[in-house]
């Protein structure tokens, strides 16, 4: 709580010298100047008669105002001093302060015993420096304890600038390019000229890429991806190279189990049958009724045929070609499509044509319109729409089914991953493998009031 603001200490300054100031010039001009003068000029007789008694002289106007100056000057010069000067002492704390923060300094404090509002700024002044020494320290543990992740972690990571510096590299990034020792300062081009030709390539092409190399006699699979960020106003560049090998290793032996599972179960579905429907048939021969033996030779080639169709997809998929990516415009290319499939088109087709394999693309969009007349919702609502964004042209396949939860849409698109009784598991598979052939990409995503969303994304040039 306040004592007396800084306000009313002025006011009362003011208020005294007023009051001074008054009292001086009556002293001067009425009492009791004018007559301690008279009482001096009084001269006694040399005859010893009394003094002779002068009457009064008050002075004039200006000339008590000439000494209420001459009195009052230095005493306001003093007054001034003793009210400025621990203020003055306060700004140079202050300025001392600021240039402290200025040099990332804030351990200094400013003691006073105050109560005014120069005392309210004081304290929190040295309130925001006790703020600033606690996040400064809490920024330095957090650096701490990222730099201690960033060292130890297994992906090398490269910081270069705009020059091709590298200004940061942690341990994995140093043993990976210079046998464990420093980099930092080094020009990565010439670190990388030294490096095998592959990863060289891939750090070289700006872009996300996987590439091998022979290290320690085998062969090891790398992970780039590559991003470009301004840091304190200037580009530069991060490289993380992660190795790939273990992983992708595990991940085939889980995929060829998984083509394992899925190939020994459609086998069995179909040699069952064909093994039961054999001896079936031989039993009715051994009989003589020969009138059935069609029906049963009918049965096994159908179970044959779907089997040869079953090792027909997978093989397709493996053995898939190279796009024979052509200019296509969409007016033709959708109405030779709606002879094969129904759907609805759901927006005016764009004049710019596309880029692509027909063949190919007409047969990933098959699948799709086929999918979502499988996901149970009404027909007319299944429909197609091209968008024109940029570079890029989208497709889009729409429905209003009951759509995917979330964890079937973060495996919709893996090789033989399927929720079909009878799926392969290789529609979408196969419409991702084919996307990315051409340089696009898919995606799925739920709607908003239900249903499903395929988007087949395809450049829109040779380019």
């Amino acid at each position: 709580m306040k004592a007396v603001s800084l306000e009313g200490k002025m006011t009362i300054v003011v208020a005294f010298s007023a009051i001074v100031g008054a009292l001086v010039f009556a002293g001067v001009s009425i009492w009791p100047f004018p007559q301690l003068l008279a009482w001096i000029r009084e001269t006694p007789d040399k005859a010893g008669r009394a003094p002779t008694i002068h009457v009064v002289e008050t002075f004039d106007g200006g000339t008590a105002l000439v000494i209420c100056l001459l009195v009052l000057l230095p005493l306001s010069a003093w007054v001034a001093h003793a009210l400025v000067e621990p203020l003055r002492r306060l700004m140079r704390a202050l300025e001392s302060a600021v240039a402290s923060y200025r040099d990332g300094d804030f351990s200094m404090s400013i003691g006073t015993t105050r109560t005014d509002e120069l005392g309210d700024l004081i304290r929190m002044h040295n309130t925001l420096g006790q703020t600033l020494r606690d996040q400064r320290q809490h920024l330095a543990q957090r650096e701490l304890l990222l730099d201690t992740v960033v060292q130890n972690t297994p992906v090398a990571l490269v910081l270069t600038d705009a020059a091709g510096k590298v200004t940061y590299a942690n341990i994995a990034a140093r043993h990976l390019f210079n046998e464990g020792r420093a980099l930092a300062g080094l020009d990565f081009g010439d670190v990388l000229s030294a490096m095998p030709e592959s990863l060289r390539v891939a750090s070289e092409g700006g872009e996300d890429a996987l590439f091998s190399v022979e290290m320690d006699g085998s062969e090891e699979t790398f992970h780039l991806s590559q991003r470009g960020f301004r840091l304190q106003g200037r580009p530069h560049r991060l490289q993380l190279y992660r190795r790939m090998t273990r992983e992708l290793s595990r991940q085939e032996v889980h995929t060829w189990k998984r083509v394992i599972r899925v190939i020994s179960h459609e086998l069995n579905n179909s040699l069952a049958p064909i093994s039961s429907l054999s001896h079936s048939g031989a039993e009715l021969a051994r009989r003589g009724d020969l009138a059935r033996l069609p029906g049963v030779f009918a049965s096994i080639g159908d179970r044959a045929k779907h089997l040869h169709s079953f090792i027909a997809g997978y093989a397709s998929f493996a053995k898939l070609p190279s796009p024979q990516a052509r200019e296509v415009p969409w007016g033709p290319f959708l109405e030779g499509l709606a002879l094969h499939a129904s759907f609805r088109l759901a927006a005016p087709v764009p004049d710019h044509p596309g880029w692509f394999d027909p063949t190919q693309v007409e047969q990933v969009l098959i699948n799709l319109i086929k999918n979502a007349h499988e996901a149970g919702g009404e027909a007319t609502e299944v429909t197609l729409c091209v968008h024109h964004v940029g570079r890029e042209m989208l497709v889009e396949v729409a429905d209003r089914g009951p759509g995917m939860s979330e964890t079937v849409l973060a495996q919709a698109l893996l090789p033989f991953y399927s929720t079909k009784r009878s799926g392969t598991g290789l529609g979408l598979a196969l419409a991702r493998e084919i996307s990315e052939a051409h340089g696009g990409r898919i995606a799925l995503a739920n709607r908003d009031g239900g249903g499903l969303r395929v988007t087949l994304v395809l450049p829109t040039g040779s380019a």
